[in-house]
C-alpha cells in the first residue's frame, strides 16, 4: 500500500488532487472551481498514528456552510451543491490533519494561502460569479392562503430547523396567528434572512456556535457571530438542537447528531458524558466502523440487555433516512442493519424499546413534489434478532398524525405519547398504547395540561410519574415543566429554577448518577440517586445552547407536593 495521502476530486469529471501527503504540511486551504458542483474527499494509504482529517466547505464570508471528518473508518466524503442551501460563489475547502507527525503544521500562517498551490491547472484562474441558472432544488415561492399558513408552489417543509439561520432559498412557514416580521424561526418561522445566532465566553474561545442560557426566562438577543474557521479542540459539545442523549450505564451517556447555528450540521456529532463528574469526551472517533451520517430527528434508543445503541431515521437538509444503525457499547464497533420490510424515512418521530424492540410511532416524512412532506400516524416495529420491520395490527382510538411528539415507556406494559405537530395544529392530547391488547386508547386528563407543543422533552421520572418540559406551540420556545401520574390520570405544574429557561429540541434523560457525598462507616458505598440530565436546544431566538443542566428527580417529585 501506498504512503498516506488525501485526495479531493471537483466535478464528476474531475481528476483526483492531491491535497496532503504524509510528510508535507497538516493543513491546506483549495478554492472550488465555480463550475464544481460536487466534491469528493478521500483518504488513500496507511494511517498509522493519524487520527482525523477534519474538512470545511466555507462561503466567501468564510462561513462554514458544510462540515465532515475522514476517520480510518470513514475515508470518503462527498458533498453536492443542491444539498447545502448556502453553497455560493468563492466556496473554499479546508482540510485539517489530526494525529500523527505534525511537527511541520503552522497554526499561524495565513487563513488562505495560495489558490494555484492546491487547484488543479485547468481551473488556476481567479473565481468567476456562478451562475445557478434557477438550478436551487429548494427555492420556492411562497404564498399565504386567508387564514395567514404558507403555501409552497413545491410542497411545505416539515423538516425546517427551529432556529436556523435560514437563507432566502429556505421556504418557511407562519403558523396561524403568526405576526408578519417575527423572527420565529420553527417551521412555522418567519424572516428568514436574519440569523442572531452567537457564541459566548469559552464558547467563542473554541469556536463553538452555541451558549449556555441566562439564568432567567428572558430571552437574551445578540449580535450574530462568525465561526473561526480553525479552532482549538472542544471540550465539550457545540451548541445544537435536534440531537440525542442515550444513557448506557449509571455513569455513562452517548451524545450523538445535532445542528447549530446558520442550519449546520455539528462537526463534533458524537460526546461520551461521564457522570461521576461531568465531562465530556469527543468520541466519533472512539468507534469503528461506519458512523451514522450528520442528522437531526433521530432517535437513539439502548437495549440493556444487548448493550447495543439503535439509531434510527432523522433528516439532513433534503436528504431523509430510513436506515439503522447499531453501535455495540462493549465492542464500540458501528455496524449498519441491512433490514428486510419496509419503513419509510421518518424525522421527529418516537421510538421505544420493548421487549428488545423498536417501536417507532408518527414522524414526518417526504412526498414527491408537488405534494407536501406528510405526518405518519403508522406504528411500525423493528425486530433486531431478524432484522426485519414489520406493521403490527393495532386496535382502538389512534392518534391522528404527528411529529415531534413524546413517547414514555411505563411499567413495561403501556406507551404514552403526547403532543406533536402536523402543520398548522399542534397538539397537547395524550394517547396510551397498551403493549399486552395493542390497543390504543385516548386519555382523558384532570389538572392543569401543558399548552400544545412539538419538539419538547420528556423523560420517566417513577413507576408512575413522568416529566413533559419545554418545547415549541408555533410561535415560542416554553420554558415550563409538568409531571403526569399515570395512576390518577393527572397533570401537575412544576416550577423548578433549572427548568425556566425556554428551550425545544433539547434531550431529556433521567439516569443513576453518584452523589459525592459518601456514606461512613465500614464497607461504605457510593450514595446513588436519580438525577435528570436537560442538554442543549433553542429558544426560537436564534441561539443554540451547550449547556448540560442537572436536577436530582427527587427534586422533581418533591415540587408536585409544593404546587
Amino acid at each position: 500500500m501506498g504512503d498516506f495521502g488525501i485526495y479531493a476530486v471537483f466535478g464528476v469529471n474531475g481528476p483526483p488532487q492531491r491535497l496532503l501527503s504524509a510528510e508535507g504540511s497538516s493543513r491546506v486551504f483549495v478554492a472550488v472551481p465555480p463550475s464544481v458542483r460536487q466534491v469528493v474527499l478521500f483518504s488513500s494509504g496507511p494511517w498509522g498514528e493519524r487520527i482525523c482529517v477534519n474538512a470545511e466547505l466555507n462561503d466567501a464570508d468564510r462561513f462554514p456552510i458544510t462540515i465532515g471528518k475522514l476517520t480510518p473508518y470513514n475515508k470518503c466524503l462527498s458533498w453536492e451543491q443542491w444539498e447545502e442551501e448556502t453553497w455560493t460563489d468563492g466556496v473554499t475547502l479546508s482540510v485539517t490533519l489530526e494525529g500523527g507527525n505534525l511537527v511541520k503544521a503552522d497554526w499561524s500562517e495565513p487563513e488562505l494561502m495560495s489558490v494555484k498551490e492546491y487547484t488543479p491547472k485547468d481551473h488556476a484562474a481567479p473565481l468567476a460569479p456562478r451562475e445557478l441558472n434557477g438550478k436551487r432544488k429548494r427555492e420556492r415561492a411562497l404564498e399565504k392562503d386567508g387564514d395567514g399558513n404558507k403555501m409552497t408552489s413545491g410542497g411545505e417543509e416539515e423538516n425546517v430547523c427551529p432556529n436556523g439561520a435560514g437563507e432566502k432559498t429556505t421556504p418557511v412557514r407562519k403558523a396561524r396567528g403568526q405576526t408578519k416580521g417575527g423572527q420565529k424561526l420553527f417551521s412555522a418561522g418567519a424572516d428568514a434572512t436574519k440569523m442572531k445566532g452567537t457564541a459566548n465566553g469559552a464558547g467563542e474561545a473554541q469556536g463553538i456556535v452555541g451558549k449556555t442560557p441566562p439564568q432567567s426566562a428572558a430571552r437574551t438577543k445578540s449580535r450574530q457571530a462568525k465561526t473561526p474557521t480553525h479552532t482549538a479542540p472542544l471540550v465539550s459539545p457545540s451548541g445544537r438542537w435536534g440531537q440525542t442523549l442515550c444513557p448506557i450505564d449509571a455513569q455513562t451517556a452517548i451524545l450523538i447528531g445535532g445542528q447549530g447555528s446558520r442550519m449546520q450540521f455539528c462537526k463534533d456529532p458524537m460526546w461520551k458524558l461521564c457522570t461521576e463528574d461531568m465531562s465530556w469526551f469527543a468520541a466519533e472517533t472512539l468507534a469503528e466502523g461506519p458512523t451514522p451520517e450528520a442528522r437531526i430527528g433521530h432517535t437513539a434508543v439502548y437495549d440493556p440487555d444487548s448493550r447495543r445503541i439503535f439509531v434510527f431515521g432523522g433528516s439532513k437538509n433534503r436528504k431523509w433516512f430510513n436506515d439503522v444503525h447499531i453501535l455495540d457499547t462493549q465492542s464500540w464497533k458501528w455496524t449498519m442493519v441491512e433490514a428486510q420490510g419496509k419503513v419509510p424515512p421518518l424525522a421527529y418521530h418516537s421510538c421505544s424499546m420493548f421487549r428488545g424492540e423498536l417501536f417507532v410511532l408518527g414522524g414526518v416524512f417526504p412526498r414527491p413534489n408537488p405534494d407536501p412532506d406528510g405526518c405518519s400516524d403508522s406504528l411500525y416495529i423493528f425486530d433486531p434478532h431478524l432484522s426485519i420491520w414489520y406493521q403490527p395490527i393495532v386496535t382502538g382510538d389512534t392518534p391522528s398524525p404527528r411529529s415531534g411528539h413524546s413517547a414514555c415507556v411505563m411499567q413495561e406494559r403501556r406507551i404514552y405519547v403526547f403532543g406533536g405537530w402536523d402543520t398548522p395544529v399542534c397538539y397537547n392530547d395524550m394517547y396510551m398504547l397498551d403493549l399486552g391488547l395493542m390497543e390504543f386508547s385516548a386519555v382523558k386528563t384532570t389538572g392543569k395540561a401543558p399548552s400544545p407543543r412539538s419538539w419538547h422533552g420528556s423523560a420517566v421520572l417513577s413507576d408512575t410519574k413522568f416529566l413533559i418540559h419545554g418545547g415549541y406551540n408555533g410561535n415560542n420556545a416554553l420554558g415550563d415543566a409538568f409531571i403526569f401520574d399515570i395512576d390518577t390520570n393527572s397533570w401537575t405544574e412544576v416550577t423548578l429554577p433549572q427548568l425556566s429557561v425556554p428551550r425545544a429540541g433539547h434531550a431529556i434523560i433521567t439516569m443513576d448518577t453518584a452523589n459525592p457525598h459518601r456514606f461512613s462507616g465500614e464497607g461504605a458505598a457510593v450514595d446513588v440517586r436519580s438525577t435528570l440530565l436537560v442538554f442543549g436546544g433553542g429558544d426560537n431566538e436564534g441561539n443554540f445552547y451547550s449547556d448540560l443542566t442537572t436536577v436530582a428527580v427527587e427534586d422533581l417529585l418533591g415540587a408536585i407536593s409544593r404546587e
